[in-house]
């Protein structure tokens, strides 16, 4: 059995929907799951609403109507005939957040959170199921939810692999085609979780782990993975094959094609991951599997945007040792601040951080209690893989270096 994954981008108008199917045409789609992420943008906007839901309740309706809106116009191209079932299924789905928003009395907002956003994928499904149904791909439509189990952290759910593999052993049919859902899971009490920010690479991961799959591919609108984002480098080179310890590697320094999470439960089973182009479907694009480096062997160049730089020193000029650091990295895991570098001295400490959740200031308060903090927004966070002094050179023209920090294959840079 094999495991795609769309995502938003391969699915975010009626024509990437089509495309969808023709991808599935080209390369076959018997013994497959495929999963697949909210339709385009659709993220952003459930955000939105949640945003409305306890900031601005005035806009709240708007912005859910905002939503329904830019699907009615992909349901339109996909389905003329209005009185498709289709139609009725996605309103259903509205209506139940709708509802939510009525009747939830928690304050919490990552339990809102979860219970809101997590929709734009079953909507983005259930639609494209339908439509592989019309043309005569039939396929089963699953709640992805009552397969992946977790605990109840929301927005940053962990899951439960023994309860997540009896659910999966109970529910898949490997012998037909099924389509779910990204990002997706549910804890004990049928609450829906999230697995975080592109999340859904890692359902992928998590279905072909328990499942035993053959493969997993992710479709995506770049060839493959690349030595750095076209988005922020101007020329770039397609990586044909990586090893998994060198994939984790480019993750965990912020690679933004594969999530970090994806990788481990595939290298446990030795699955080979590929990372194809949905534009281009019979390229080869790139293989992650068993094996050693890169090939070919390039630096790779991975920018993380808008992270926060502090430096911390003590306030009695005593040195930063082992409690103090320990005491730090608790306060970091309490407000959710993701760490991507560390430096430190006899009375110094400088972290670069991620503040994803928007929480720096009650950290930067708690802090300035113990210590002399001095921090800067917005900075850069550059990672060079297999670095040289040219590709090192190219990063350090024209910037002001705020940090270095090099290792043998890797140098980090925060710049301004």
């Amino acid at each position: 059995m094999r495991v795609f994954k769309f995502g938003g981008a391969s699915v975010k108008d009626a024509n990437g929907v089509k495309n969808v199917v023709k991808v599935l045409q080209e390369v076959g789609y018997k013994n497959t799951l495929v999963v697949v992420s909210a339709m385009g943008k659709t993220t952003n906007g459930m955000e939105a609403i949640v945003g409305a839901y306890f900031n601005d309740k005035n806009n709240l309706s708007s912005k859910v109507q905002e939503v329904i809106d830019y699907h009615a116009v992909i349901l339109k191209d996909l389905f003329p005939n209005k009185e498709h079932e289709v139609y009725k299924r996605v309103k259903v789905l509205f209506d139940e957040v709708q509802g939510f928003l009525a009747w939830n009395k928690s304050p919490n907002y990552n339990f809102v959170y979860d219970q809101v956003v997590g929709y734009g994928e079953l909507i983005s499904t259930s639609i494209i199921s339908a439509y592989l149904n019309e043309i005569g791909m039939q396929n089963n439509w699953l709640d992805v939810r009552s397969l992946i189990k977790t605990n109840n952290i929301y927005r940053d759910t962990t899951v439960n692999w023994e309860k997540t593999q009896e659910q999966i052993n109970q529910t898949v049919d490997k012998k037909v085609l099924n389509i779910t859902q990204g990002f997706l899971g549910s804890d004990d009490n049928n609450f829906t979780t999230t697995l975080g920010r592109e999340g859904s690479d890692y359902t992928a991961a998590i279905l072909a782990y328990c499942l035993n799959a053959d493969s997993v591919t992710i479709w995506k609108d770049v060839p493959g993975v690349l030595n750095a984002d076209p988005r922020y480098f101007k020329e770039t080179q397609l990586l044909n094959k990586i090893s998994y310890r060198e994939a984790i590697e480019l993750a965990f320094y912020g690679a933004s094609v594969i999530h970090p999470k994806t990788l481990q439960p595939l290298q446990r089973k030795e699955i080979p991951l590929l990372v194809k182009s949905f534009i281009n479907p019979k390229n080869d694009g790139t293989t992650v599997e068993k094996g050693n480096g890169i090939e070919p062997k390039v630096p790779c160049f991975i920018v993380k945007k808008d992270q926060v730089l502090m430096k911390l020193s003590s306030l009695d000029f005593s040195f930063i040792v082992e409690d103090n650091i320990s005491e730090l990295f608790k306060l970091f895991h309490e407000y959710k601040m993701k760490v991507d570098l560390i430096q430190n001295s006899a009375i110094s400490f400088s972290v670069c951080v991620d503040n994803r959740f928007g929480r720096l200031e009650e950290l930067l308060n708690t802090l300035k209690s113990r210590f002399k903090v001095v921090h800067q927004e917005g900075v850069s966070l550059y990672t060079i893989r297999h670095f040289n002094s040219d590709a090192l050179a190219s990063l350090q023209n024209g910037h002001e270096v705020l940090l270095e920090q090099r290792a043998k294959e890797t140098v980090q840079l925060v710049v301004r």
